[in-house]
């Protein structure tokens, strides 16, 4: 842990010096780390175990000239117009400039997007406003050295509030015990949750009327029939109904797996649940206005005490967290 990897590392930093220390072998070491020799013989002449820096230091075009490229960034700013458009322009002007290599020249001069004007795109839809207590919740696959977990994470659509688990299973006992978790960590009360339609949280599509399904009921109905919430689902091939909870296992995912290596499971719960602290009590966001969670979780105490079963206050960071 604590390791900032690219994204085609087949090696940690332990795997490097390891190599650079040892006298065995290329193919050896090869077949003991499961890499290519050329990798082991890469590493083994570096004195160093970080990646190096690739690309060149001052990047520029092997296809234009600097007086070429001046005229570009000139017509481009002085038209705004699109990049076809451009390169429909200056061709008469540059014969050989290709539209990959024109792309290539906004980006590098920072005029690759045009500034947006009022009108160019539609008004997007907010979401619906609801009282706090609804609770996105989902599923996603993680993996350390030790093997897959799975991600159990929920977050409210109005205080933004986010909670996660991570378990070895994904069954609908799992699922029953996460939700009566998240009831338990929550200080306020739930009134609705939306999930997608997975057999952790429903019943499949086919099954649902049938006389069993509708005689037992899903594990997962019974406990949020139990605390009189109301459950939704998604439509079926549409996870973007779902969108907030998918774009939080999105920025876990990046904040953890994307970015570390991870030896045990343990090392990856503790900093999944140090994340969530932070993110909880310390992140500042935009839709809330400036607001972390925590904040606007009290602001609504204030406001609307009968929503909640406890005292928010009393959920403040201190000694005995």
């Amino acid at each position: 842990m604590g390791q900032i990897l690219h994204g085609s590392a087949t090696t940690t930093e332990a795997v490097r010096r390891a190599i650079q220390n040892s006298q065995a072998s290329l193919r050896e070491l090869a077949g003991r780390y499961g890499i290519n020799p050329k990798t082991v013989a890469k590493w083994r002449q570096r004195s160093s175990v970080r990646d190096a820096v690739m690309g060149p230091k001052e990047p520029h075009s092997t296809v234009l000239t600097k007086e070429e490229e001046a005229l570009i960034v000139a017509f481009r700013k002085h038209t705004l117009l699109p990049l076809d458009d451009c390169l429909f322009a200056l061709q008469a002007t540059v014969p050989h400039l290709t539209r990959s290599s024109l792309h290539r020249c906004f980006q590098r001069h920072g005029i690759g997007r045009l500034p947006e004007t009022e009108g160019d795109k539609p008004s997007k839809k907010k979401f619906q406003s609801y009282p706090i207590g609804y609770f996105h919740i989902d599923i996603a696959e993680v993996r350390t050295q030790e093997g897959k977990l799975y991600l159990f994470v929920a977050i409210d659509r109005t205080s933004k509030f986010t909670y996660a688990e991570l378990h070895e299973k994904a069954k609908r006992q799992t699922a029953s015990d996460f939700l009566k978790a998240l009831i338990k960590a929550v200080p306020y009360k739930i009134h609705t949750v939306l999930t997608d339609n997975g057999i952790q949280f429903a019943d499949l599509p086919k099954n649902r009327m049938g006389p069993t399904a509708l005689w037992r009921g899903h594990m997962f109905d019974r406990v949020c029939d139990e605390h009189d919430i109301e459950h939704r689902l998604t439509k079926p091939n549409h996870p973007w109904t779902n969108g907030q909870v998918e774009r939080m296992n999105r920025t876990l995912k990046e904040a953890t797996v994307k970015r570390y290596h991870y030896g045990t499971h343990a090392q990856l719960k503790e900093h999944v649940q140090a994340f969530l602290m932070a993110y909880n009590f310390a992140k500042r966001l935009k839709t809330l206005r400036g607001l972390t969670p925590y904040e606007h979780i009290c602001k609504v105490w204030t406001k609307q005490p009968k929503r909640f079963r406890l005292n928010p206050l009393h959920h403040t960071l201190g000694l005995n967290t």
